[in-house]
């Protein structure tokens, strides 16, 4: 029984639904046994992610027959309880739903890069659910002060996002780059701007680029044009292997190019004495880890970071999924089971 209930509703993505118009079935089910060292979470919200749409449309190939997406999960404790965790308390879920501690990348303060990682959403049932179960020392605790509603998108979107500043190597008063503006990006403008940086969006879609200029940028193109001046930093964020190659054309000798992206459609050729030479670098950005969650929770709540967010009911969850495919929606999409 959960609440009184003996079933639930979740949105499952059955394999021969992968890559479908309509690739998530509303299902009720009776809940399982608790694992140890697990809780039991009333899903609050669900944000959105664009990973999301590369389960769902195959790009990235099924790991089980069924499984529910959804890994920016705003959760209450249920059941499974502990001292750090009590009943009632508020809790997020991301990505990483569990490392196995002891691969060499685990032991050395890299559990981004573990050779065994298990995946919300992916893996292990996510949050698209009206509840869910997630590794207890993988889930962390939420700011008082930040709803439900805009607290999802911080926990996939706002966490890599800000680990990918982290990867690029930004510094204070630096010019950074911007390529995608979607729900990660548009977190990063206002962490960006509170650290003293001058930040030049590129994006394609009017809505997006207008939000991007209310939000603060110094300047706003299309999605592989080139800003006025040379950039320190940049981070893309569309899957486009054709805005990376832009992104490399606009960072100055010396500067850094990250990879916000866990697909990207193709790499092209490109000229490496124009756009590589002169010690510039190109990185790739991996997962997250529990530190980075912990450091940029603590952050958003210092300056007060709200995304611009949109409510869906769950039996909307396919139309969310089409919006953002569609670039319908300006910032994050979260789905409301309960709402």
């Amino acid at each position: 029984m959960i609440d009184g209930m003996d079933s639930y509703r979740r949105a499952v993505l059955h394999r021969e639904h992968v890559g479908t118009k309509v690739p998530l079935i509303i299902e009720r089910v009776a809940p399982e046994q608790l694992a140890p060292g697990s809780l039991r979470l009333k899903v609050r919200a669900c944000g959105v992610c664009r990973t999301d749409l590369h389960i769902t449309a195959g790009e990235l190939a099924p790991h089980r027959e069924a499984v529910v997406p959804g890994h920016q999960i705003v959760g209450e404790v249920v059941a499974g309880a502990t001292a750090e965790r009590p009943l009632g308390m508020r809790v997020g879920v991301s990505w990483v739903g569990s490392t196995d501690g002891t691969c060499r990348y685990c032991l050395s303060d890299r559990e981004n890069l573990c050779d065994r990682p298990v995946y919300t959403g992916y893996d292990v049932d996510g949050g698209y659910a009206e509840y869910v179960d997630a590794r207890a020392d993988f889930t962390h605790p939420l700011p008082d002060g930040l709803d439900d509603l805009h607290a999802a998108p911080l926990l996939c979107a706002g966490v890599i996002g800000f680990r990918a500043l982290r990867v690029a190597g930004v510094e204070g008063g630096e010019r950074v780059g911007l390529y995608g503006y979607g729900a990660s990006a548009h977190l990063m403008l206002p962490v960006l701007r509170a650290w003293g940086c001058e930040v030049y969006v590129a994006t394609r879609g009017d809505s997006r680029g207008a939000l991007a200029a209310e939000m603060g940028a110094t300047w706003v193109g299309g999605a592989t044009q080139r800003p006025p001046v040379g950039l320190d930093r940049a981070v893309t964020f569309a899957p486009s292997g054709d805005v990376v190659v832009a992104a490399l054309g606009a960072v100055r000798k010396g500067g850094v190019v990250a990879i916000n992206a866990i697909h990207l459609d193709r790499m092209p050729q490109f000229d490496y004495d124009s756009l590589l030479w002169g010690e510039r670098q190109l990185r790739s950005v991996a997962n997250m880890t529990r530190q980075d969650a912990g450091d940029f929770l603590a952050l958003a709540q210092k300056i007060d970071l709200r995304p611009h967010a949109r409510a869906y009911p769950l039996d909307e969850v396919n139309s969310a999924l089409t919006a953002l495919a569609d670039d319908e929606i300006t910032g994050a999409a979260v789905i409301v089971p309960h709402g």
